[in-house]
């Protein structure tokens, strides 16, 4: 697809949902330390650095489903996979909040590329087995692709909470 290639207005409104959530979320950590970025503000095991890491993750996995179905997705069985998935939701000592962002940037711009050239967004595949998906169930791209938009706006309130709690900053409001 070419830069004169008109977007269908589905795919805009996705691009359009997509930015506005990435957004909502990459200004929960505006202006913080890479050690506030570490730092638990409540009860919960979540911080505003393994969010943003644990989004951008879950967007790539579920864009390189969408390209290369289940198989591109590792099962719930495989132990290193269930330590990576663990460790997505922490910013580790050796990451920067600036990498975190960077990454997630990049994992966003091949979503959006993704977005724009797919040739069918009802192309679908069979979901990987696993507990949390029903058996026999199937994904197009568009669904996925909401479920992108639904991870993302769902941690940018969870993010919100997580700042107000640091230092009071509200993303809205």
């Amino acid at each position: 697809m070419t830069d004169t290639t008109t977007l269908t207005a589905e795919r805009a409104d996705l691009l359009e949902t997509l930015a506005v959530h990435r957004s909502f979320l990459r200004h929960t950590v505006q202006g913080l330390t890479d050690e506030q970025a570490r730092q638990r503000t409540t009860a919960s095991e979540l911080t505003l650095g393994g969010l943003i890491k644990h989004v951008a993750g879950t967007e790539e996995a579920w864009a390189h489903f969408v390209v290369g179905g289940p198989q591109a997705m590792a099962g719930p069985d495989d132990a290193a996979q269930a330590e990576a998935w663990g460790e997505g939701f922490r910013m580790g000592p050796d990451e920067t909040l600036a990498g975190v962002l960077a990454r997630y940037e990049e994992v966003a711009r091949r979503t959006d590329e993704l977005v724009r050239t797919l040739p069918d967004l009802d192309a679908a595949h069979p979901l990987p087995a696993a507990p949390w998906f029903e058996p026999g169930a199937v994904r197009s791209a568009r669904r996925v692709f909401l479920h992108i938009v639904a991870e993302t706006a769902q941690h940018a309130g969870h993010a919100d909470i997580l700042r107000e709690s640091l230092d009071g900053q509200k993303t809205m409001g």
